[in-house]
């Protein structure tokens, strides 16, 4: 037998319970994600896909290190040398507010591989799976 204040605990945590299931909607507070969580997430995905899973020879001499879970408010990814990722990174990729601002700065923006970064973003940004522009 449950003692009355056992079934005021029952009572209270059930109330919690369908107060939580009765949360709509897909955006982030329905999945805890912030609207920049969930694109940095999606586009380190695509770039771990595209340059490195995919064995990319532009991006042998870097590795991929996520710093997704900020409490900065801006998720981010950077790519770092391979040989050395302890150093100063050479690319820093991040987001930030409620409607994604999305920034790429860094060395290689500047180099030969910035164009292709920054088109290989805005695919991914935009909603593209693809590893390389379509002609």
């Amino acid at each position: 037998m449950i003692s009355d204040f056992g079934q005021r605990i029952f009572v209270c945590a059930a109330t919690l319970i369908a107060l939580t299931a009765c949360q709509s909607g897909s955006g982030p507070a329905a999945s805890g994600k912030s609207a920049a969580l969930q694109t940095m997430e999606r586009i380190a995905i695509h770039a771990h896909k595209c340059w490195f899973a995919s064995k990319d020879p532009d991006f042998r001499s870097y590795r991929l290190a996520d710093e997704l879970n900020s409490f900065s408010g801006r998720p981010r990814f950077l790519l770092v040398p391979a040989q050395a990722p302890e150093l100063r990174p050479l690319l820093v990729v991040q987001a930030e507010g409620p409607r994604p601002d999305l920034q790429a700065f860094g060395p290689l923006m500047d180099g030969p591989l910035g164009s292709r970064i920054a088109a290989d973003i805005r695919r991914w940004n935009a909603g593209s799976s693809a590893c390389a522009a379509t002609a």
